[in-house]
């Protein structure tokens, strides 16, 4: 009996390297609710990588809520590996989980108090403020029990994440236009806030959405290399780019801004539609002129099979400095 039940769910090795390799990607390297460097939790259910103070935060939401699981530590099923898998890692996850947050509401830091934190984590995942109206689960039977309340839950949210998407999945998204993956490469010659540096860090704002790099501290010219994901509304076509310097005792300084228009890159995008039957090519540009932020001309590519667009943005509203981004679009049948 003994060896019966310990391989029931018993991963295989494959499923355990499937969870290591998501674990090394970039966006999962920095928890996904404050940010802290190098989590070592999960929430299996829900599919984020979290950091140990988070970790305390989602176990008292109750396993109904958040099943929190040591990355290295505790056994995984393959369901557990599976799920985590299907959403793809925090930048994802967060793309719903956050596609509503207010403007002027922020996410906790690595050293925010235990109050911040419980109190985002439970908007964030348990009173679902921030989530897609269409995925949000209003009321179930008082007999419902807890598993079968995360279950729902989380079958609600990885069904948006599935590539083969069925037309009640479309429907909920389609508000929606498409997904943009933003790489925030690095940034060059940023202005100093504090005696001798800065600790910058880029917020970035798409209608209700924002999403945030890691703090990089005392360093004027920061490499992120962090891809932040955002869904694309049907009338926003500009992203509101700023640049903070943290400050722990003070309100964060303004480092510079800029605006990124995306409709040449959406325009493009569209037009051409499956970009994975056509070769290299150039198939659009964003023009330098007077009253945008752009250093150059940035031109739109189909790269094996993707449509992206490098950028270089002198910041503004500020003495100097200057940043490189990436976009990448994702059709919502991707």
């Amino acid at each position: 009996m003994n060896n019966r039940f310990r391989d029931v769910g018993r991963p295989s090795p494959g499923n355990i390297r499937r969870l290591k390799e998501l674990q090394l990607k970039s966006e999962n390297r920095f928890c996904a609710d404050c940010g802290a460097p190098d989590p070592k939790w999960a929430s299996a259910n829900i599919g984020v990588f979290i950091c140990l103070k988070c970790c305390g935060a989602h176990r008292s939401l109750g396993t109904h809520i958040s099943k929190v699981l040591s990355v290295a530590l505790d056994e995984w099923s393959n369901d557990d590996i599976d799920a985590m898998v299907e959403v793809g890692g925090n930048s994802s996850a967060n793309a719903i989980y956050e596609a509503f947050i207010p403007q002027g509401y922020f996410k906790p830091r690595p050293d925010s108090s235990h109050e911040e934190r419980m109190k985002f984590i439970r908007s964030k995942y348990e009173l679902q403020e921030f989530l897609k109206p269409s995925l949000r689960i209003v009321s179930l039977p008082a007999a419902t029990t807890r598993s079968t309340l995360r279950s729902t839950l989380s079958r609600k949210i990885i069904d948006t994440f599935r590539s083969s998407n069925t037309s009640t999945e479309m429907d909920g998204m389609k508000e929606f236009i498409g997904l943009l993956k933003v790489k925030v490469i690095k940034g060059t010659n940023l202005a100093i806030r504090d005696m001798l540096s800065s600790d910058p860090y880029v917020v970035l704002t798409l209608g209700k959405q924002k999403a945030q790099t890691q703090v990089i501290n005392s360093n004027l010219n920061p490499i992120w290399n962090e891809e932040l994901l955002l869904s694309v509304p049907q009338s926003c076509n500009a992203i509101k780019l700023e640049v903070f310097d943290y400050d722990t005792f003070s309100a964060d300084d303004i480092m510079g801004d800029a605006v990124v228009d995306i409709q040449p890159l959406i325009t493009a995008a569209t037009s051409f539609g499956d970009a994975s039957k056509f070769a290299d090519m150039q198939i659009g540009k964003w023009l330098k002129s007077h009253d945008n932020a752009l250093i150059d001309d940035s031109s739109i590519n189909i790269i094996d099979g993707k449509v992206k667009q490098e950028m270089a943005l002198k910041l503004q509203n500020v003495e100097c400095g200057e940043l490189e981004l990436e976009l990448e679009w994702l059709p919502l049948n991707n």
